[in-house]
């Protein structure tokens, strides 16, 4: 019963995280670049910061809980900064191939990168007991993300320019693919940051933390290295691209407009991190379905980013072959999520 619990509430998170680029189409005369960092101060400072906060017992502070971590702390730090080089690129692998398409691909290799290094560096044997388990879902998730990715390929075949356009404005499958690995590939250092900030959530239970929110401090310190990347990044482009008037020229009704939906961009981004330290504190410590649960998130992802895609007609004017294709994709990641409970 607390695995289907953890389950369900990391699933809640991942409807969030799913649904925060919808919003952009809500935001008005700001680029592209304006509203990444604006969705970007409440997604990786300003929500997280508060979930930290809701994390610490009464009498003492966020600071004394990181420095309990000692070097952890700047590893996890670290592995943000790389990780923001993800969480940058995972934007614009929506930007030029959709939210359906763009999510699966660098969610996918996220999975497979974010699951399985962590348990090599803990020397895991991944050819046997659960190890092998945890190797065989891993590879499920990622073969249902291919065959996802497949349709997706399938899907530009069958659409004319315009309607790929259409779909998705600045659609470009070529350069969305690469820019979907990459983000993959990086965004796995998300999880490499949360797995070494353990020295922070047992310092935090040993002073009476939850533990459903044990997981929020390190979430913060991640989400600060990620932010540092991605400002870098958004406010070159406001040079770049002469669009920091989008902060000054816009009148108080855009702003207001602006704010609102960027935060709530932020916050249903943020969602999908605090739906898994609280998922994860009703699985058992060590277990298959503990180990299994970065690829489960990302697995989530891809399944609701792919109903988004269709409630969104980014799928509409394909063939028969297309969606069939996605349908078999959609159900080998759904297995891919229950088949480690299923073999224990």
């Amino acid at each position: 019963m607390n695995t289907i619990i953890g389950l369900i509430i990391i699933a809640l998170g991942s409807i969030g995280q799913s649904s925060f680029y919808v919003l952009i189409k809500k935001v008005q005369n700001w680029s592209w670049e304006s509203f990444w960092l604006m969705q970007g101060i409440f997604a990786w400072l300003v929500f997280p910061f508060i979930g930290a906060l809701m994390a610490i017992p009464a009498g003492h502070s966020l600071g004394e809980i990181w420095m309990a971590g000692g070097n952890d702390m700047w590893k996890s730090v670290g592995y943000g900064i790389l990780w923001g080089i993800g969480g940058l690129t995972f934007g614009l692998s929506m930007r030029f191939l959709g939210i359906a398409l763009g999510q699966s691909l660098a969610l996918g290799t996220c999975s497979a990168f974010g699951t399985l290094i962590p348990a090599l560096l803990k020397g895991d044997n991944l050819l046997k007991g659960d190890g092998l388990i945890l190797l065989i879902g891993v590879c499920l998730a990622i073969a249902g993300i291919a065959v996802i990715g497949y349709a997706g390929s399938l899907k530009a075949k069958n659409l004319t320019e315009e309607e790929r356009k259409k779909a998705v404005k600045d659609f470009a499958l070529k350069k969305g693919i690469l820019i979907a690995l990459l983000a993959g590939v990086m965004s796995a250092c998300f999880n490499l940051g949360l797995e070494s900030g353990s020295s922070i959530k047992t310092a935090l239970l040993n002073i009476g933390g939850k533990s459903l929110m044990v997981l929020n401090p390190v979430i913060f310190l991640v989400t600060i290295g990620g932010f540092l990347t991605n400002a870098v990044y958004c406010l070159y482009q406001n040079y770049k691209n002469k669009t920091f008037s989008d902060y000054t020229r816009s009148s108080g009704k855009i702003w207001m407009n602006n704010l609102v939906f960027c935060a709530l961009a932020g916050v249903l981004w943020y969602s999908q991190f605090f739906g898994l330290g609280a998922g994860q504190s009703f699985f058992t410590p060590g277990s298959v379905m503990m180990a299994f649960s970065w690829s489960i998130l990302m697995s989530l992802n891809v399944l609701f980013s792919n109903i988004w895609g269709i409630i969104l007609k980014e799928w509409n004017g394909v063939g028969k072959k297309t969606i069939f294709v996605l349908i078999i994709g959609l159900a080998v990641l759904i297995f891919s999520i229950i088949f480690p409970q299923i073999v224990k």
